[in-house]
């Protein structure tokens, strides 16, 4: 291929892209939509600057605007989740939480987390299985019970786990929270005490959840008695991807450190100021979108358990997050639905549950399907409008209703739901294509 070729080829495909999340429906539990501020952030000349260190301690210059933005940033970050000390520096979750791992612990200590089945993510992984805690900082990973029943963690099996290790030499360093498949809030007030009893230093990691702490709407790590917070800034809190950690000033130098020059050189400015603006958008706007998010996610579950799939965490009213896990088994397996899905123009993705490796099943073609409403709830639906949703995913997974004309239905649907809201503008579509090249026409 030449290079006008590929050139032109990249161009046209990303418009397509744009094209086709328009008529779709998002239910990437870990995926948002960023307001036209956020997108605005995103193609600004920060992109291209250096500023390494900590504002007013740069290793470059050029900075003056940028030290005021992240500044702002930070301070936004504070008053959201209600800490003492915030950096919004991390290019990722993954990147803030070996921050964590660089500034708490050391290669060879022991951590506990949850496994991937039971809701745990790769970064909390261990080294066999090319976790970033393992395979990366070094660290030996122990699993906690789990309860498949409730859907979160076993806090007295937990307690006698970490007993154990103790009696056996294996005392662990760090206690991890938070996770990919989360459904409930984890027991950290109920652990917290007990774990630092124990010399644990804990990290909730709020990836996924991050806006719905913002709202209120989930559980409060830090007063809960967490030593700090990591989290991405794009799913729930609906920035730009990246990082941010908050925690108690106690902890600021060590976590500071552990960003730079521990784990990043320059850390993405444009992201900087894109999550600043999305901190301040969750400020006025995060407490309404995460109570509907949270309505969403268990009006999206009772449509689908009516329908007749396996909702997990019945017991409890299916989730109190974003997100809700669903066990396709009796319908094939989550792998082959997810690609049917897509077809159709339902976009979500395949899940492991607990229990599946036992049942020797795997990650390409596991038994179940994890959807969120985070980017469905910000296009302005509500309830009504996940039973609409409920109801195509029956048509092609239960029905087997040919997923084009599944296809036309779902692309009529989202007519409706063209603009971002819970932000301060709207006026560009929520995926409408802004071409900067051939006289910035928009296609």
């Amino acid at each position: 291929m030449s290079a006008r070729k590929a050139y032109s080829e990249v161009l046209s495909l990303m418009r397509e892209h744009h094209k086709w999340f328009n008529r779709s429906i998002p239910l990437i539990a870990s995926e948002n939509i960023p307001s036209p501020a956020v997108r605005e952030a995103i193609i600004s000349d920060f992109g291209n600057r250096y500023a390494e260190g900590w504002p007013g301690e740069r290793v470059y210059a050029g900075c003056v605007y940028i030290d005021q933005v992240e500044m702002i940033c930070n301070e936004l970050a504070r008053k959201v989740f209600r800490a003492e000390f915030a950096d919004c520096r991390a290019t990722s979750g993954v990147v803030a939480n070996l921050a964590i791992y660089a500034a708490f612990s050391s290669p060879g200590d022991w951590m506990m987390a949850a496994s991937i089945p039971s809701g745990g993510h790769i970064s909390h992984g261990k080294k066999e299985h090319a976790g970033t805690a393992g395979l990366v900082h070094g660290l030996n990973i122990e699993h906690y019970p789990f309860s498949k029943e409730e859907m979160t963690i076993d806090v007295d099996a937990t307690k006698k786990k970490i007993e154990e290790m103790a009696r056996d030499g294996r005392a662990p360093r760090m206690g991890m929270f938070g996770g990919s498949l989360f459904l409930f809030p984890h027991p950290v007030k109920e652990l917290a005490g007990f774990m630092h009893d124990h010399g644990m230093y804990i990290n909730y990691d709020g990836a996924h959840v991050a806006g719905l702490i913002a709202g209120g709407e989930f559980q409060d790590p830090l007063q809960e008695g967490a030593d700090s917070m990591t989290m991405s800034s794009h799913k729930t809190l609906w920035g730009p991807q990246g990082g941010i950690i908050v925690s108690y000033e106690k902890h600021a130098e060590a976590i500071k450190k552990g960003i730079f020059p521990g784990n990043t050189s320059s850390h993405h400015l444009h992201h900087v100021a894109g999550k600043a603006i999305a901190l301040a958008e969750s400020l006025q706007f995060g407490k309404q979108y995460a109570k509907q998010v949270i309505k969403n996610a268990k009006a999206l579950a009772e449509a689908l358990a009516g329908y007749g799939f396996g909702v997990l965490g019945e017991k409890r009213g299916y989730t109190m997050s974003h997100q809700i896990a669903v066990d396709v088994t009796k319908f094939g397996d989550g792998g082959t639905i997810e690609k049917d899905l897509e077809k159709a123009g339902i976009i979500l993705n395949r899940q492991l549950l607990p229990g599946d490796i036992k049942a020797g099943r795997h990650y390409m073609h596991p038994g179940g399907v994890r959807i969120g409403v985070p980017e469905v709830t910000r296009l302005g639906m509500k309830a009504g409008e996940m039973k609409d949703i409920a109801k195509f995913i029956k048509r092609v997974v239960v029905d087997k209703e040919d997923t084009k004309k599944v296809n036309k239905d779902v692309a009529s649907f989202r007519k409706e739901f063209q603009k971002v809201q819970y932000a301060f503008d709207n006026a560009v579509g929520a995926y409408e294509y802004i071409s900067l090249v051939s006289g910035g026409k928009r296609k």
